[in-house]
């Protein structure tokens, strides 16, 4: 289900946010983790990589078509999976690079600046 970024916290647009994974980073289609800003409570947030398809795909075509227009038009599209906000991202796995790419995107769609935003990655798989 798409998820308008109107409808996510006002927070997510005026203070200084951190995103963290809740696992490394590699090798993973799904990653877990949550947005974050001082005073503010966190907002689970997943990033998923809808072109894996072994063993089975992780995402059905519709949904890898929206992700890879909005990319390419330089968006992300918002998905609520599971009751989490995820960030459905072209690809098969992520880079420290994609997601920041990622955050940059996410950060745009709520009114933010970019610079606004940060990542706190885990080394290892």
């Amino acid at each position: 289900m798409e998820v308008d970024p109107f409808d996510l916290p006002e927070w997510l647009g005026e203070a200084e946010v951190t995103w963290a994974p809740e696992l490394g980073i590699h090798g993973r289609h799904l990653v877990t983790g949550r947005l974050a800003a001082p005073g503010h409570h966190g907002l689970p947030c997943d990033l998923l990589a809808v072109d894996e398809a072994y063993p089975k795909p992780v995402a059905d075509d519709e949904l890898r078509h929206q992700a890879h227009r909005a990319w390419r038009h330089g968006q992300v599209l918002l998905v609520s999976e599971n009751d989490r906000l995820t960030l459905a991202v072209p690809g098969t796995a992520f880079t420290a690079e994609q997601i920041l790419d990622a955050l940059a995107r996410l950060a745009k769609a709520v009114g933010a600046e970019p610079e606004g935003f940060s990542a706190l990655l885990r080394l290892g798989d």
